[in-house]
């Protein structure tokens, strides 16, 4: 058996999973401490299907502690960046277009010092161990604690970023050390940006790994823990200490992917309609299309792996105002408190969804006082939003079948205007942990490569290994990892017939080594 819990702005969701059928589901609001949240999650399982603490062999949560912590600006460790580039790169130091307030509430310490890599994995200046230990001087005596080491071209060789971590954690023991080879993508600015946000929430992610593992303890669960990444697929505990930034899009990647589970779709767009806002994002072969573009995380300019998905603030939570505009103002994790229903003051679109007879939730009576016409134009609106957004996240006019998931999916009715069918498939409410239950180990290359074009195959089928040896390595089964994801995208403004390889591949966890590590 597995726990998935998903952990939203609104509530928190948890399922009992064994194989492919869910045995509990349960959902609970979502508290301040979060983790709160996650024992009464727990609990609920437990009552709703009494099993033993050490028949789980595993649990899987979803989390929204990392990217909540960069938007509200709390607990982010005093960081320093180092770029390794000089003489080049000095025009666009880092930090140079963070906001000047987060900028300020991590210190914004920027050292620029000599290193780095062409296109080719030629070196552009070699290291000078003197400057880095000046460095590694005046960080210490700033108390910075956490460091992001950005190298140009370091996603073609490593070793400067490497070197240098060597050289600065000689001189400040128990400095930790972020390095933008293992987390951004091509671009300095924004692979760079990646890594200094990561390093921010080192200790963070420190502090949140054994309140994890605390509120699971409490319950007698001792089996392994893993996060949801962004991309779909698992990370253990240890792996969460060191890149916080990979569970930012958690939420609405472990809602597609549960969709896609529940529904048997590969193909299809998915809507998952929380308390507080509406995600849609689009499938491909059962996992989350990629965004192609940077992403903006708190107004920083990052471009490490996040699903394309549109959001909207529009949910069962949204306020509803007197003339029928909706939100953006949610009442959150308070809708069980505040909406008409559930005897609050707060007109929700919940309460239009039960006046309408969409849904059976709470007193039905506190709202019969709602005009027809009025929940009719509210109702008119969302689904008019939710097929604008759709029409959106389509790349082709052929028909596309859309999912409907999340609690507050209980707005929309079971035609949507463009949209080929809808499904509404059994425990969608709770397609979030799902997701996160179902979840699978992944491994992905992401370099340039210098392309002959009479080996052309032979790099691509080394890139797809590589991306195997990765899965498997991170704990997937290797006779179920398949490749789901390769792309080569020539870069003709480089010579020497340089491409960017892509290649992903998931396979199923190793449950025999779950066990195993839980009895050691």
């Amino acid at each position: 058996m597995r726990i998935g819990i998903d952990v939203g702005g609104t509530n928190t969701d948890a399922v009992l999973v064994d194989g492919r059928k869910v045995l509990a589901e349960t959902k609970t609001e979502t508290t301040l401490d979060v983790t709160t949240g996650i024992v009464r999650a727990v609990c609920g399982l437990l009552e709703a299907y009494p099993f033993h603490p050490s028949d789980v062999r595993a649990v899987m949560i979803g989390t929204t502690h990392f990217v909540n912590a960069i938007i509200e600006g709390r607990g982010l460790a005093p960081t320093a960046a180092v770029r390794l580039g000089l003489p080049a790169t000095r025009a666009l130091p880092p930090f140079v277009d963070w906001p000047q307030r987060l900028r300020d509430l991590i210190g914004g310490h920027a050292y620029l010092c000599h290193g780095g890599h062409e296109y080719d994995g030629r070196v552009i200046s070699p290291l000078n161990e003197d400057e880095l230990r000046g460095v590694a001087t005046d960080i210490a005596g700033k108390g910075v604690r956490s460091v992001a080491i950005s190298s140009v071209f370091s996603l073609v060789n490593g070793d400067a970023e490497r070197q240098a971590a060597e050289i600065l954690t000689a001189e400040v023991p128990g400095l930790m050390v972020s390095f933008s080879h293992e987390i951004g993508r091509i671009g300095l600015l924004e692979r760079e940006n990646a890594t200094i946000i990561n390093a921010a929430l080192r200790e963070l992610a420190e502090q949140i790994a054994n309140g994890l593992v605390a509120s699971l303890t409490t319950q007698g669960i001792t089996a392994p823990l893993y996060l949801s990444q962004n991309d779909g697929t698992l990370m253990d505990l240890e792996y969460a200490r060191c890149y916080p930034v990979a569970t930012f899009a958690s939420g609405p990647t472990n809602s597609m992917r549960g969709g896609a589970f529940l529904s048997g779709l590969g193909e299809c767009a998915v809507v998952d309609v929380g308390g507080t806002t509406t995600d849609i994002g689009v499938l491909h072969n059962g996992f989350p299309r990629e965004s192609p573009s940077e992403v903006s995380i708190s107004g920083v300019r990052t471009n490490f792996r996040m699903p394309d998905v549109l959001s909207v603030a529009l949910g069962g939570g949204s306020v509803i105002g007197d003339t029928g505009a909706i939100g953006p103002a949610s009442v959150g994790h308070l809708l069980s408190r505040k909406a008409l229903v559930f005897g609050g003051d707060t007109l929700t679109a919940t309460d239009v969804a039960v006046a309408a007879g969409l849904a059976d939730v709470g007193d039905p009576s506190l709202v019969r006082h709602l005009d027809r016409s009025f929940t009719s134009t509210v109702l008119k609106q969302v689904a008019d939003r939710i097929a604008g957004i759709i029409d959106r996240v389509r790349t082709s006019p052929a028909p596309l079948p859309v999912v409907l998931v999340g609690g507050g999916s209980i707005l929309l009715r079971d035609e949507i205007d463009g949209v080929a069918s809808v499904v509404r498939p059994e425990h969608h409410r709770v397609a979030n942990a799902i997701g996160a239950a179902i979840a699978q180990v992944g491994g992905e290359v992401d370099r340039v490569f210098t392309m002959d074009a009479q080996r052309r195959e032979e790099t691509l089928d080394s890139a797809r290994q590589e991306a195997v040896d990765k899965a498997v390595a991170a704990g997937a089964r290797a006779d179920t990892v398949r490749v789901v994801e390769v792309e080569e995208i020539p870069l003709a403004y480089l010579p020497g017939n340089a491409s960017r390889i892509r290649a992903r591949a998931v396979g199923d966890l190793v449950f025999e080594d779950v066990a195993r590590r839980a009895r050691a």
